[in-house]
C-alpha cells in the first residue's frame, strides 16, 4: 500500500506509517496539476490545510482508498466527491483543542494589555506607558459563543482568572451549563452584557456575518472581540468601522474571510491585533495530529478499521448494503431537524418500526446524531465521536423499536426535546433507496432532503404560496419542488420549498415580512 504525504507532517507521523508496513512518499508544495498527475498511484493521502483535494483530484485518484487530515477542518476536501468514489475521509478531532483555547486566551490577554502595540513602540525607541494603559480581566464578563470542546476549555481558563462566563450554544443543556459553571444566555444577552466576546462556532449560513453592524450596535461600548474560530463569522467591514469609532475598544483575529488578508483595512488600525491562523500551531498539537492521522491510516489500510471517518461508519461488510440507505436517511433527518429546531437539546428519541427495526440500530442512531450535531458545533462530528459528544453535552439518547408501521415498510422517527417542548421528524425510504422526510411535527409531507431548502411556517390563508413564489422569482431564485402540510383548514401550515440557489439574508428577511408568514428558515442538506 502506498501513501502520499502532500503537506508538512511531523517525522514521527511518517515513521508510524512506515513501521505499519506502508510505502511512504513525502512530496509537499505541489500544484493542483502536479497532485493530479501523481495521485493515481497511491492508496492513501495525508494532508493538512494547504492541499486542496478537489473533485478533479479525486477523479484522478484511481486507487485512492482513504484521505487523512492531520487536523479537524475539512474545508479543503470535497467530501461529496470522495464519498461517491468510496474514499474514506478521516480527520483528527481533539488534537488541537487545548492549543486553540490557549491561543484564544493569549489573544484576549494581549488585547487587554496592548502587548503587541507596546512591544512595537518600545522596539521603535519609545517609552509610552500612558498610551498603552490596559484593562484587567478580573471580574469582567466573558461571552463565549459556542460551548463545544474549545469553548468549554476557554470557560475553565477564564474562570481561573476571576471572570464570569456567559455562554451561548443552541444545544447547551442546563445540566451541562451547571457542570461548567457558566450562565446560559441568548445572543442578545451575550452582546449586551459581555466585556469580552470570544467566538468558537463553525462557519455556517447562520453564523456567517454573525458579528455585524447590527449586532455590534447591541454590544457594550468598549467591548473587545476575539475570533479564533473561522473567518467570515465576523463582518470585517463592520468591525473596522466599530474599531475606528471606539464602539469596539479592540479586536483580535486569528482567522480572516480571505487568507492571507490582502489590503485589509483592519491591518491599519492600532487597536486591532492579529495572527496568521495560528490557533492549532504548536509543537504539541502538530505532533498529536501527526501521530493520530498516521495511526488511523495504518488501522484502515492494514487492518480495515476506520476511526474518525466523517463519511463512513464502521459496519461489518456483510451488513453494510442493508444499512447504508438508512444511514443516509438518518443523517439527513438529523441535519434537517437541527436546522429547524430551536432551544436547548436535552434528549433525542429515535423510534424504529418495520424492517429497519430488525437491524442493529447503533450505526443508524449514530448517523442521526452526526446529522443533528454537525450543523451547530465547532468541533468536527463524525460517526465515531458523535455518541461521545452527545454524552459529554448531557444529551440523553433513547432508542425504541416498535411494531410494523401500517403506512411504511420501514419508518424512523426522531424526536428532539428540551424537556419542556419537543419536535419530531419522520423519514422513510422510497423504493428501499430514496430518502424522504414524511412528517415534520404534526404535518405530513413528502420532502426530498437534499440541497437548499426553505422551511416556512405560516397561517393557512389564501395567497401565501403565491407570495412566496413571487418573492423568490423577483430575486432570481428558481423553485425545484414544494411540499405543504397543514393541521386543519385555516390553522397553522408549513411549506418545504426546494430551491436552486442559496438565499441571501436579504431574501430571507423579505420572506419573513410577507403577510401570514410566521417564520422562514434556510436549510441546507
Amino acid at each position: 500500500m502506498k501513501v502520499l504525504i502532500s503537506d508538512s507532517l511531523s517525522s514521527e507521523g511518517v515513521e508510524i506509517l512506515k513501521k505499519g508496513g506502508l510505502d511512504v512518499t513525502v512530496k509537499t508544495g505541489m500544484t493542483p496539476d502536479e497532485l493530479k498527475s501523481v495521485i493515481g498511484g497511491f492508496d492513501g493521502l495525508v494532508i493538512r490545510s494547504a492541499t486542496k483535494v478537489t473533485a478533479d483530484v479525486i477523479a484522478a485518484a484511481k486507487n485512492l482508498k482513504v484521505i487523512g487530515r492531520a487536523g479537524s477542518g475539512l474545508d479543503n476536501v470535497d467530501k461529496v466527491a470522495a464519498s461517491k468514489r468510496g474514499i474514506v475521509v478521516m480527520n483528527t478531532p481533539g488534537g488541537n483543542t487545548v492549543t486553540t483555547a490557549e491561543h484564544a486566551m493569549s489573544m484576549m490577554m494581549s488585547l487587554a494589555r496592548n502587548i503587541p502595540q507596546a512591544t512595537a513602540s518600545l522596539k521603535a525607541g519609545k517609552w509610552e506607558k500612558k498610551k498603552f494603559q490596559g484593562v484587567e480581566l478580573f471580574q469582567k464578563a466573558l461571552g463565549v459563543i459556542g460551548m463545544g470542546a474549545i469553548g468549554s476549555q476557554i470557560a475553565k481558563r477564564a474562570q481561573a482568572l476571576g471572570m464570569s462566563v456567559l455562554a451561548f450554544d443552541p444545544y447547551l443543556s442546563p445540566e451541562r451549563a451547571q457542570a461548567l459553571g457558566v450562565e446560559v444566555c441568548d445572543l442578545d444577552c451575550i452582546y449586551s452584557r459581555s466585556d469580552f466576546i470570544t467566538i468558537h462556532s463553525p462557519l455556517t449560513d447562520e453564523t456567517r456575518g454573525m458579528i455585524n453592524e447590527k449586532t455590534i450596535a447591541k454590544m457594550k461600548d468598549g467591548v473587545r472581540i476575539i475570533n479564533c474560530a473561522r473567518g467570515g463569522i465576523v463582518d470585517e467591514g463592520a468591525l473596522y468601522e466599530a474599531l475606528k469609532s471606539g464602539k469596539v475598544a479592540g479586536a483580535a483575529l486569528d482567522v480572516f474571510a480571505k487568507e492571507p488578508p490582502e489590503n485589509n483595512p483592519l491591518l491599519t488600525l492600532d487597536n486591532f491585533i492579529c495572527t496568521p491562523h495560528l490557533g492549532a500551531s504548536t509543537e504539541e498539537a502538530q505532533l498529536n495530529v501527526a501521530r493520530a492521522v498516521a495511526e488511523q491510516l495504518v488501522d484502515y489500510l492494514v487492518k480495515g478499521v476506520a476511526r474518525n471517518a466523517v463519511n463512513v461508519p464502521f459496519v461489518p461488510p456483510d451488513v453494510l448494503p442493508k444499512v447504508q440507505p438508512y444511514l443516509g436517511l438518518a443523517e439527513k433527518m438529523g441535519s434537517f431537524l437541527a436546522q429547524i429546531y430551536e432551544g436547548a437539546l436535552v434528549s433525542v428519541t429515535i423510534e424504529y418500526s418495520g424492517e429497519v427495526a430488525e437491524l442493529d440500530p447503533a450505526p443508524i442512531t449514530t448517523a442521526v446524531l452526526k446529522g443533528l450535531l454537525n450543523p451547530i458545533l465547532e468541533e468536527a462530528v463524525n460517526y465515531v465521536n458523535a455518541p461521545f459528544i452527545a454524552k459529554d453535552r448531557g444529551i440523553e439518547v433513547k432508542e425504541i423499536k416498535s411494531s410494523d408501521d401500517k403506512e411504511y415498510p420501514s419508518l424512523i422517527k426522531v424526536t428532539a426535546s428540551s424537556g419542556k417542548k419537543s419536535f419530531l421528524v419522520a423519514g422513510a425510504l422510497y423504493f428501499k433507496k430514496d430518502p424522504r422526510i414524511v412528517m415534520v411535527d404534526n404535518f405530513r409531507v413528502e420532502v426530498v432532503p437534499e440541497g437548499d431548502m426553505l422551511y416556512t411556517t405560516n397561517h393557512d390563508r389564501p395567497g401565501v404560496i403565491g407570495d412566496l413564489g413571487t418573492t423568490l422569482g423577483k430575486n432570481g431564485i428558481n423553485i425545484a419542488r414544494m411540499q405543504f402540510g397543514r393541521e386543519e383548514e385555516g390553522g397553522k401550515a408549513i411549506s418545504v420549498i426546494s430551491i436552486d440557489a442559496a438565499p441571501s439574508k436579504k431574501v430571507i428577511d423579505q420572506l419573513n415580512k410577507l403577510p401570514n408568514v410566521m417564520s422562514v428558515k434556510h436549510v441546507k442538506i
